[in-house]
Order: structure tokens, then sequence, then C-alpha cells
């Protein structure tokens, strides 16, 4: 790849993989004395056990893939390229605006990554909407300056009127150990974005070991754009109020307060200048505020009480995306979901949405989790984090008719918040020991609960019935049977000795002596009869239960192909778009 040719080797003891006279003479007795034992076990009928598989000191032949992602979004503009791609940015996520991801690096910690193993820099194709060029850019990264380092920078003709963007990185690695992650977090982003369409290629030299599989889409129901939004006065540390102050265009205390965070109104910014103490006034300028005054600040947002934030500026995925995505990708016997209310932790607000499955494709027995923080898929971790703790230490699934060891049971759980309190350096769990997100996160997975456990409970009365009406009828032929036979008994008395009957039984009688009524009559009715009472406890339970018998539509859906002029009227669990 990088006009390096295959050598061969001058001094075979330099390498891992050389065996001296001593090892390959320790190595052939232990082989010799394995084939001895095997010998002697299948001499004896004893199961005869495969020869164990020599054991490399090294890391092995080093494998490299080409890794190619590409998206039919934006695009990047032409000039920004390299800086985007090829330089670390400073900035801040802190509070302002919920975002995706989690550093705000993915691309460039795998240029870094293809710098590290391969040494070959990244191919970049850009082309935004009317644009009628697609921008190039080959580059790496230089470490030590933190800039980039271009190789090629073009514009070449957009002939498919194509717009989006694709990267294109050499990196080493190992498909075999780690195939099972990346199509299982390829499925969980299909899952929580069931709004795009996903497709996954490997090719291999191999053509045996190719593989493609598309994550389809289900719906075009995009979750709502998320909204800037001020700090909350309790959010506030230190650092960030002077950045605040720094970068204000106010210029008195009173106009700061105002205008630079959440809930404070004119008359509240008076009441707290006034709690300051001297020093403090309306009129003060923000700029010649000494640190003392700036800790009194930031203690006195610790300490006064606040209205909490609204939620309107997060963008959850939505009830309605959450259920189509865990119906398309698992196909779940029964599914619930429910979304809380924005709530508060330390200032930020967050929503908490969740969903519980039972049955389904590719699902194990017990609790299968996926965690979502901000609409992305948390991999690693899993034991720490607060979802899987509240599914498997404060949930009692037995109360809700559920078999925790052997249901498959889908767990999903997605927080969107404009700060999700991960911990460690990784990011890659929610810590256990914020009580608002636990609490939430225990409630709405109990709502999800209580919806599956009166479903359970219906299936389980219909199962009943059913049961019921199984041994009915299997107790039909001799019920009709015993009957016929008592019937002819009695009908082949003498008449002195028969008992006096009502005429209809005389009737009968004379049916049954007649042939007119037989076990297949006796049959026939019985049947019927099981059938109506059936009929009516059904009717009788669905009475209870406020379900009403009515006439049934069917409703005809057209596929999302094509343009249409349409409006949408949501719900929190469905979407009714309505098409003149």
């Amino acid at each position: 790849m990088i006009g390096l040719v295959d050598q061969e080797r001058v001094d075979e003891a330099l390498y891992d993989d050389f065996e001296s006279a001593k090892a390959r003479e320790k190595r052939l007795a232990k082989e010799a004395r394995f084939r001895e034992t095997q010998a002697k076990n299948a001499a004896l009928g004893k199961k005869v056990k495969d020869a164990p598989a020599a054991r490399g000191k090294g890391r092995g032949e080093a494998s490299f893939f080409r890794v190619t992602c590409k998206d039919n979004g934006r695009g990047m503009p032409h000039e920004d390229i390299p800086n985007m791609l090829g330089r670390v940015l400073s900035g801040t996520k802190y509070g302002l605006r919920q975002t995706r991801g989690k550093f705000g690096l993915g691309a460039k910690m795998a240029l870094i990554w293809s710098k590290m193993s391969t040494g070959l820099p990244i191919e970049i194709k850009s082309s935004m909407k009317e644009q009628n060029y697609i921008s190039f850019c080959r580059l790496d990264i230089d470490i030590h300056k933190n800039a980039p380092h271009v190789h090629v920078h073009e514009k070449r003709e957009n002939k498919d009127h194509w717009h989006g963007a694709e990267i294109q990185v050499i990196i080493e690695g190992n498909w075999t150990t780690h195939r099972s992650r990346i199509l299982h977090y390829m499925r969980q982003m299909a899952v929580i974005t069931p709004y795009a369409q996903f497709l996954f290629r490997f090719l291999s030299d191999a053509p045996e070991k190719n593989l493609m599989i598309k994550f389809t889409r289900r719906t075009d129901v995009m979750p709502p754009v998320p909204l800037l939004t001020k700090h909350h006065p309790s959010a506030v540390d230190l650092l960030l109020l002077k950045r605040l102050i720094a970068d204000t265009t106010k210029q008195n205390l009173l106009q700061f307060l105002q205008h630079e965070f959440v809930n404070i109104r004119k008359a509240h910014a008076d009441r707290l200048i006034g709690e300051m103490g001297s020093g403090f006034s309306a009129e003060t300028t923000v700029k010649s505020l000494t640190s003392q005054q700036l800790v009194r600040i930031q203690q006195l947002f610790r300490e006064v009480k606040f209205d909490d934030p609204s939620g309107n500026c997060l963008s959850p995925a939505g009830e309605y995306n959450l259920r189509l995505g865990i119906i398309k990708e698992l196909h779940p016997d029964l599914v619930a979901t429910h979304a809380s209310s924005p709530q508060v932790f330390e200032g930020h607000p967050f929503i908490v949405e969740a969903g519980v499955s039972i049955g389904g494709k590719d699902v194990k027995q017990g609790l299968n989790i996926f965690r979502f923080a901000n609409r992305i898929p948390l991999l690693f971790e899993q034991g720490a984090d607060v979802i899987t703790r509240t599914a498997l230490k404060r949930i009692n699934w037995s109360s809700y008719k559920i078999n925790q060891q052997q249901d498959k049971i889908g767990v999903f759980v997605s927080i969107v918040s404009t700060k999700i309190p991960f911990k460690g350096t990784g990011k890659e769990y929610i810590g256990d020991d914020i009580t608002e997100i636990a609490s939430a996160v225990k409630s709405a997975l109990k709502q999800c609960c209580l919806q599956l456990k009166s479903k359970i409970v219906k299936r389980l009365q219909a199962r009943e019935r059913q049961d019921r009406k199984r041994n009915l009828n299997k107790y039909i032929p001799d019920v009709a049977r015993a009957i016929m036979e008592t019937l002819g008994e009695i009908a082949d008395e003498s008449p002195p000795k028969r008992p006096r009957y009502d005429k209809e039984d005389e009737e009968l009688l004379e049916k049954v002596n007649s042939e007119e009524v037989t076990e297949m009559t006796f049959r026939d009715c019985l049947t019927q009869h099981v059938e109506q009472v059936d009929y009516e406890m059904a009717l009788e339970y669905a009475m209870q239960s406020g379900v009403s018998e009515g006439p049934r539509e069917a409703i005809y859906l057209n596929s999302l192909e094509g343009s249409y002029k349409s409006v949408d009227f949501q719900s929190p669990t469905f979407v009714f778009r309505f098409i003149p």
C-alpha cells in the first residue's frame, strides 16, 4: 500500500515465531503424549478430544481494511474541509444545545488511528445541494502542530447531482473479533433512527465471507431540531460564569442576569442583586467584578431556588419512532413504550424514553438491554450504567407476569439532555448516582411493564378459554355416546315398566327409537353449545375491559416512495398523515 515489498528473512532467530531445537523437542514430546492418551481413550470408548491449536507469541499477521462512510446529508463547504477534519478544534457542548455524539472528534480519531496504524492519509468527498462540483480532499494531520497536511484539494465534476459527504480511511483492525459489536451497533442505530436507512457491506478477498445488511427506513417522521438555550443559573460553575462575562455584550449586572440566563426576569434579578450584599448594584459593570464577587454570585446561584428549565429545547427520538424501530428490528410478540415529561437534574432538562418488548428475532433469553444517550448507542461499561442496574435490581419483573430468566425481554432506554452525566473518560455509561435520572428510568420502565401486564393477562385469559374449550370439545364424543346409550335403554323398556314422561320427553324417545336423533345429533348440539358459551364469556370480558365489538374496516397505507402534499397529526404513539 505504501511502497513496501516483502523481504525474505535473513536471521530467523530474530522473529517471535522462531522455534529453537530445544523448544521443538519439547513440543514434539508433548504431541506424542497427547496422541498416546487419545489412543487409550479411543480403546476404552471415551470421547476423543481435538488436538490443541498452536499458540503464537505475537499479534499475528496484520489485517488492513478500507473503511468508507457515505451519506446524503448537507455536505461540507469546500474551503472548510481541511480545518473541519484535519485540525482538533476546541469548543464546548456545555449546556447550550442537545448534541449527538460524545466528543466531536469522530472523524479526527479515525484519521489519527489511520496515521498510527498505516501512515496513510484519509480521502474526503463532499458536495452541497445545488452545487455543480464535488470537493475532493486527501489529507492527514500534523499532530505536533495540530494542523492539516493537505495532499490534494480540488473540485471535480458532479454529474449525478449528489450531495452529502464520504470519508474513506485505511486502518489496521480485526474483523473476526469485532464483527458482532459492529453489527450490534448498526442494529441499535437502526432502532433509534427508524427514519434513516443504513446499508452495511463487508467485501473480502474471499467471496464467501462477503456480507451485506440493509436496515430499511420505516418512517419519514423526523425528531424536532434541538434548540439553542441559555444556561440555567443552578447549573453554572465559576469557569462558565467567567466565560459568560467575557463574552457578554451587556454592560451592567441587571442586564447580564436577565439576558444570559433562563428563568430570571427583571423583578427576580433585582431581588438577586439585593441578596448579593454590599458592593453589588443593578448598575455594576459586569466586566469590573472581582474574583471574590464572582464566587459570591456563583454561590448564590447554588442556594437560591429557580424555576425548572423547559424541555422544549430537547430533541427526543419520540415514542412513535422508538416503537417503530423496535418492531422493525426485533419483530417482538409484544411491545410497550413510554416517554416521560421533561425533568431536571442540576439545572439541566432531560427526557427519558423507554420501551420493553417480549419475544422477537435474534433475541436471547433474559434481559437484552439497549442503551442510548442523545440518540447514540452506548456499547461498553454496561454493568455500571444506571439503565442496566435499574432493569436488573429495581424492577420486579415477575409482578408484571414476565419471567426474567426464560422470556426474551428487550429493554430500551433513551436519555436526552443538554448535558448527559457520563462517567469515566470514555463516556460509555451514565452513572447511577443521580437520583433524578435513576427515578425517571425506573418510572418509565414500570409504565411499560404495566402496559405489557394488561396485554399478557389478556393473552393468558384467552389461552385459558381456549384450553377450557379444547377440554370440553375433547369430552363431547364420550358424553354424546353416554347420552345416546342411556336414552336407547329407556326407549327399549316395555311400556308397563317405563315411568311417566312429559310430552317432549316422549317425543325425544320416539325420535331416538326411530333413529331420527343419533349420536351425531348430540355431538353437533353440544359443540354448538360450547361455541355459544365461549362467545358469551369472551363478549362479557370485552365489555368489562371497555372493548366494544364493532364493525372493522380495512385501512390501506401508501408506501413512502413518491412525493405527496400532506398534513401530519401527531400524538405520543402514532402519526396520522392526511393526503388530500
